[in-house]
This record gives C-alpha cells, structure tokens and sequence, in this order.
C-alpha cells in the first residue's frame, strides 16, 4: 500500500431543490388555493476519521466529492425529498486546510466524530409560502440555494506519542522493529525508509504506545532537503521525540546538532519537545578506541536530555531508555490532566 500523506481535492455540497407553482383542485371549491411545496435540502459533505484508514491514498485518484441535490417539491404542499449526505472517510490525524487561504478548517483526530465541511443549500420556496390577505393566488416560488463548494488541502499527520528521529542509517527503522511488531524495510544505505513507520510498544501494564519511525533527516531538511520536509509534519502531534545517533559516526556532535538545528527551524514547537538521546550501534563500537561514557555526557551537557547507550540489534539498554519514557509521558498525562481540571 502506498503511503500518501497530502492530497488537493474539491467538495461540492447539493443544490437545493426547486420550490414549485401548483394550485388545489378540489371537488366543489371553486376557486382553491396554492399548494406548491417547497424544494428539499441540498446533501452536505461530512468527513469521519476513522481508525482502520493510514494513507490518503483514496485521495489520489479522486478528487472531486459531491453531495447528492435536493428534490424539487410537489404538490399538496409536499416538501422535497432531502439530498443524502455525503460520508467522507479520513485517517485519525487528517487536518484540513483551505487550499486557496491556507486556513486550518479541522483538524480530526478523534475517531467518530463528524466534521461538516460543506453544507448543503437551502431548498426553495413553494409559492404556498408566499399566500397573503393581499396575494390569494401567487404564481411564483424560489428556487434551490447552491450548495458550498471548496477546494480543500488535506494533510496527514500520524497519530503517534513516541517520535523517532536522527540522520539516516542512525538505527531507527531497527529499532521499532526490535520494539514492535512492526516490520519496516532496513538496509545498509542511507534513506532506506521512505515512509514513516507505525509500531505500538506495550508497556508493563499491557497499554500500547504507539511510536513512528520518521524518515531520515538530512541538514536542510526543514526548507525542502531530503525526505525531512515532507515527513517532519509528522512529529508535530509526539509528545516525545527520540533522537537516535549513530555511535559509529566520526562526528558523533555534529550529528546530534544537524537535527537539532533542523527541528529549530522547522518550529511549531519541535524543538521544545520532551526529549530522549540514545548512542545506537554500540555493538559495533570498538570501545577501546570510542569513549561512550564521555560521548554521553557530552551529549547531555549540549541537550540537557537524558542520554542513553543503546543497541538496536542486541536490545542492549532499551529496557532503561523505555522506562524513561513511560515515566516522561505519565508526568505529561498528569499536567495535561490537571490542566483539565482547572
């Protein structure tokens, strides 16, 4: 399945019907009165997010959604039917924008809930409505008011609370594979993963937590380098991000500030981000001639984060680092839960 994360598309709610000229004719009244109804409501356009959907790969090939019209009315003062809804099913994540302002309309992430994004048109006025003292026989309805029509930018980011970030081969995709059932591509060459990745990590009380993989990053990232631009709107929603380096690099700092600097640049709050190191490939580390310790403190006099010694392959020193993390996102569920509260 390919992974499509943004997708332009046009939604066009129903016309409503045409409110109609008709008049009674009774057996023994002489003279009846009007009697057309009015048009039905025009159909809206309601996006779902649902859970089962992770792409927006239904969007690529369809681009336009459009509602059902209403019905025109009827005699007897009969109402037109109502033009049916038109359901549009979205991932849990999907924002959307308004492609011409740019405006953010919604942003849905809770699974169920209905969001109207172009509501149908009124129905017109049957010339029943129009009867007075001084008109006893109008000959003229209204007809059906448009439905709204907008050209939308949909937009996916992944509902994860563990981001996973650092240059490309630091060990990411090897990482939620040793953390999860997850089973993304993993090769010896830069920029093997070329979509983010999903696994849910259980804790010691058996809930899941749900960490991405985000594509490697590369300096310039967050001005359209690399893969970093397209994917890094995907760490927006984490509320931990956990940079992986790779202890094998000659420029074991380097590293650690090209990323930094690319979530500085980046914004939208990334860079303030709770945050967790981890020196990755220590298995092939020869540690008589790398001194993990003093990289690891170094790293922690630059980020002010705790800094982890890990390896991927051999699961050597996850079990701390998740321990870190389970107790970093309770802390957060408490203020987030007392913010609430007050």
């Amino acid at each position: 399945m390919q992974f499509i994360d943004q997708s332009v598309i046009e939604v066009e709610a129903g016309k409503g019907g045409d409110g109609i000229v008709a008049f009674r004719r009774e057996k023994y009244v002489p003279a009846g009165g009007p009697s057309g109804g009015n048009g039905g409501r025009g159909g809206s356009v309601i996006f779902v997010a649902v859970e089962n959907l992770q792409t927006l790969l239904d969007f690529r090939y369809n681009h336009l959604f459009k509602a059902e019209n209403g019905a025109r009315g009827g005699p007897n003062n009969c109402t037109g039917a109502g033009g049916k809804d038109l359901i549009v099913e979205v991932p849990c994540g999907t924002a959307i924008y308004d492609a011409s302002t740019g405006a953010l309309l919604g942003d849905l992430v809770e699974p169920g809930k209905p969001f109207l994004v172009a509501e149908g048109g009124k129905g017109g006025l049957g010339n029943q409505h129009f009867l007075s003292n001084r008109n006893r026989a109008p000959e003229y309805s209204l007809p059906g008011l448009p439905g709204e029509m907008k050209v939308l930018r949909l937009e996916l980011k992944l509902l994860a609370e563990v981001g996973i970030i650092g240059l490309p081969n630091a060990g990411k995709s090897t990482l939620i594979s040793s953390l999860s059932a997850a089973r993304p591509k993993i090769a010896d060459y830069p920029f093997t993963t070329l979509i983010p990745n999903l696994g849910v990590v259980r804790k010691p009380s058996g809930d899941g937590t749900v960490f991405a993989d985000i594509p490697g990053l590369i300096a310039g990232a967050a001005h359209g380098a690399g893969l970093g631009h397209d994917f890094l709107r995907h760490i927006e929603r984490t509320r931990v991000l956990l940079h992986l380096i790779d202890a094998t690099s000659e420029d074991v700092v380097g590293d650690y500030n090209t990323i930094k600097q690319e979530l500085q640049a980046y914004g939208r709050g990334l860079a303030q981000r709770p945050q967790i190191l981890a020196l990755n490939k220590i298995d092939a580390v020869d540690q008589e001639l790398v001194d993990l310790a003093a990289l690891a403190t170094q790293l922690h006099h630059l980020s002010q984060a705790p800094v982890f010694i890990i390896s991927a392959v051999t699961r050597n020193g996850l079990e701390p680092m998740l321990q870190e993390i389970w107790q970093i996102l309770d802390e957060i569920n408490v203020v987030e839960q007392a913010e609430m509260i007050g």
